[in-house]
């Protein structure tokens, strides 16, 4: 196994490479960030002179080797819109997206999971007919729709939920919670509903999909014939099987809804990173851009990884199969 993750970390480093070459580059493609950062006002002296200081006089190749050399020290840039280490940007907003992508993880198993077992069980009963039409809605709705009519059901008519905003937060670790106080837990609810819509649908089907799959196997009919409780074979041996395959794909899926939390904290005006990175593509704040995707390929690099060992760990085939 430790052959295998040397492997992954491996292959990771080059991903993450590839990954500044691709971007960086390709930001040098798309506008000019002089022409957003600097009014029409400025003379041509003072202009030459902020170009000079951000560094954008030089040839892009001579960028990029000065880009490497400061992320080997951990200086990913200052960004040109505030003057601050990039990276320092992205740490203070990512524990907001970090908080709102659990959350709506959290609900999406805690939902998704009993729905999905209950239409596997019992793929006849109505309900269970339900679920899984209602769950195409997850899939085919948009999320900025979804966002505004929770926004105008329970914000605007009912009034029950804030709208927008983190809320109150309390420190934690040196880092602001919104999940540690009880207004901060109000608004977060709508974000978290909202991000995990998608989510719910997708454990659903999937749950549903591997209990069909696990219920034929002769183990799960073996348990029924030693006399052991309906509740423990679901528990014991039906539940166990269908975590192998649900912890894969909801891993991957915690990273893309970290990633792709853009549009919600759009909507609700949450403070995270995705919509510090929207501003950032707007303002062509390139430092911050590029900070911002090497933390999320990191952070999924990280989390494949993490999956890889679990899935190991529950099934056993896996190891067996390594040893061989």
């Amino acid at each position: 196994m430790s052959g295998a993750i040397a492997k992954s970390v491996l292959q990771a480093l080059m991903v993450v490479l590839l990954m500044t070459v691709i971007v960086f580059f390709g930001l040098h493609m798309i506008g000019n960030p002089v022409d957003i950062l600097i009014g029409q006002d400025v003379d041509q002296v003072d202009r030459l002179r902020i170009i000079k200081e951000l560094g954008l006089d030089q040839p892009v190749w001579r960028q990029y080797l000065a880009f490497l050399n400061g992320a080997l020290h951990g200086n990913l840039g200052n960004s040109f819109v505030y003057n601050t280490p990039a990276i320092l940007l992205i740490f203070q907003r990512l524990p907001a997206t970090l908080e709102l992508a659990v959350a709506a993880l959290l609900l999406a198993l805690a939902v998704g999971v009993p729905l999905g077992l209950f239409a596997g069980m019992k793929p006849d009963h109505p309900v269970s007919r339900l679920v899984m039409t209602t769950s195409i809605f997850g899939f085919s709705l948009p999320t900025f729709w979804i966002g505004l009519m929770l926004i105008m059901a329970f914000s605007v008519t009912l009034g029950w939920l804030p709208s927008g905003g983190r809320g109150q937060t309390a420190e934690l670790f040196g880092v602001q919670w919104s999940w540690l106080t009880a207004d901060g837990w109000r608004h977060m609810i709508l974000p978290a509903i909202n991000l995990s819509l998608f989510k719910i649908s997708l454990v659903i089907r999937l749950t549903r999909a591997n209990v069909r799959e696990v219920l034929p196997m002769d183990y799960v009919k073996f348990a029924r014939a030693k006399g052991l409780s309906p509740a423990r074979v679901v528990l014991m041996y039906v539940l166990r099987n269908t975590l192998i395959p649900l912890v894969t794909v909801v891993g991957l899926e915690f990273g893309s809804t970290i990633a792709f939390a853009v549009v919600t904290e759009s909507i609700f005006a949450w403070p995270g990173a995705g919509k510090l990175i929207l501003d950032s593509i707007n303002a062509l704040d390139r430092p911050v851009i590029v900070a911002y995707l090497m933390v999320i390929v990191c952070m999924f690099v990280t989390i494949n990884l993490v999956v890889d060992v679990l899935y190991k760990l529950l099934d056993p085939r896996v190891r067996v199969e390594a040893r061989a």
